[in-house]
C-alpha cells in the first residue's frame, strides 16, 4: 500500500579510477528514503550511497574501493545534509479525521438528547 522512494540528495562526479575498467569518470550519489502513503508522507533518516562508473555502468561496491575512493567518499559523506526525519499528513488524512470527529460528536449529541 505504501511506496518507498529513494530521493537523490547529493550527486558528485569524482575522478578516481574505476576498479573494473580503469576509467576516471565515477559518479557518487547519496539517496534518502521516503515512504509515500495515501495518508502521510514520511521522510526517514536512512541515507544510502552508490558509486557507479559512467563508462562501464558497473556499481562499485565498498569491497572494491581503493584508498583514494574511500577518502573521497568520506569527504562527500561529511558534506551530505539529509532532510530531517518527519511525517507530513495528506489532505485525505485530515478529511477522514474531521469526518470521524463529526460522527463521534453527532453520536454523543444524539445519545445525550435521548434519541438513541
Amino acid at each position: 500500500m505504501s511506496k518507498e522512494k529513494k530521493i537523490v540528495i547529493k550527486d558528485a562526479d569524482i575522478t578516481n579510477n574505476c576498479p573494473e575498467c580503469y576509467n576516471q569518470e565515477l559518479k557518487l550519489t547519496f539517496y534518502q528514503k521516503h515512504t509515500l502513503n495515501p495518508f502521510y508522507h514520511r521522510t526517514t533518516g536512512e541515507v544510502t550511497h552508490e558509486i557507479k562508473c559512467k563508462k562501464c555502468h558497473s556499481i562499485i561496491y565498498p569491497v572494491n574501493w581503493t584508498p583514494d575512493i574511500e577518502r573521497v567518499f568520506d569527504y562527500y559523506n561529511k558534506l551530505v545534509r539529509p532532510d530531517r526525519p518527519s511525517v507530513r499528513f495528506t489532505m485525505l488524512f485530515f478529511i477522514l479525521l474531521i469526518l470521524i470527529l463529526c460522527l463521534v460528536a453527532a453520536g454523543i449529541y444524539f445519545y445525550l438528547e435521548g434519541v438513541i
